[in-house]
């Protein structure tokens, strides 16, 4: 992989992280472009840096949100923090009985079928268009929604299916207000991206770790800065996008891709 590759792959991962038009449908577009075998160790190891620069990008972004979760949890009261804390917890629920029962099936969605990850992105765009026409006035987050948003997050580990956009857009249409939405959205992902990498780590290491393995620490670098910056960028962007409701800007996009990927892959 040279600099140039990485940087993209950085880019593209902390973009498409935040931004609603699928992390996971554009890196796989990414690695059929530039031809990389994720499933190796170095490739795995490139995948594990990404994610955890996404990761802490979020909570340099949400810092004080984050700090005023912990210390309502550390008075030990069933105050507002606490309860917040219990709603992220629900809407895991889903996506890691997804992922601990159905690893292998999600697997294989995964393995370069760009025509499924396009279709996907053309789903997303209706989803991104319908959404952007609610209001979401008002409404907050409790047990039941966090609960419906854990299964939308669920389905959104499909490539091609926007983690971000679903989410917020199924919020809205739950009338919850479009600053909440995102809020809620952003937050709720971070404990599954953290236990993503740290799997991955896991996976690492029973594949033999980086034992005998060549690291190039400038790509690794290069790729994290990448990620984390422009992670940060989106972070901030998307929350400043949601609240002017301008999703169907990202509906079109996803269209446009999707189109001509299953217009390529046919070809």
């Amino acid at each position: 992989m040279s600099l140039i590759e990485a940087i993209i792959l950085g880019i593209i991962q902390g973009l498409t992280e935040f931004l609603p038009v699928s992390s996971s449908g554009h890196i796989e577009l990414g690695k059929a472009l530039f031809d990389i075998n994720a499933e190796e160790n170095a490739g795995l190891l490139f995948t594990i840096v990404l994610h955890f620069a996404t990761a802490l990008s979020t909570i340099v972004v949400f810092r004080k949100d984050i700090s005023e979760i912990f210390k309502g949890l550390l008075q030990f009261k069933w105050n507002e923090e606490f309860q917040f804390s219990i709603k992220i917890i629900l809407s895991m629920i889903p996506s890691v009985l997804v992922g601990l029962l159905l690893e292998e099936e999600i697997e294989q969605f995964f393995d370069g079928k760009i025509l499924f990850v396009c279709v996907m992105l053309l789903l997303t765009g209706i989803v991104l268009f319908i959404s952007d026409k609610v209001k979401g006035e008002g409404g907050q987050v409790d047990y039941k929604k966090s609960v419906g948003l854990g299964i939308v997050q669920a389905i959104a580990i499909l490539p091609g299916i926007s983690r971000s956009g679903s989410t917020i857009a199924a919020a809205l249409l739950m009338n919850v207000s479009r600053e909440r939405a995102a809020r809620f959205s952003f937050l709720m992902v971070l404990p599954l991206i953290l236990g993503v990498t740290a799997k991955k780590m896991l996976d690492l290491g029973d594949e033999g770790g980086t034992t005998g393995m060549e690291i190039d620490w400038l790509i690794l670098g290069v790729g994290f800065l990448a990620a984390f910056i422009s992670g940060w960028f989106a972070c901030k962007w998307m929350l400043k996008i949601v609240k002017k409701a301008k999703l169907t800007y990202f509906a079109i996009y996803c269209w446009l891709v999707g189109t001509i990927g299953i217009v390529l892959s046919l070809v």
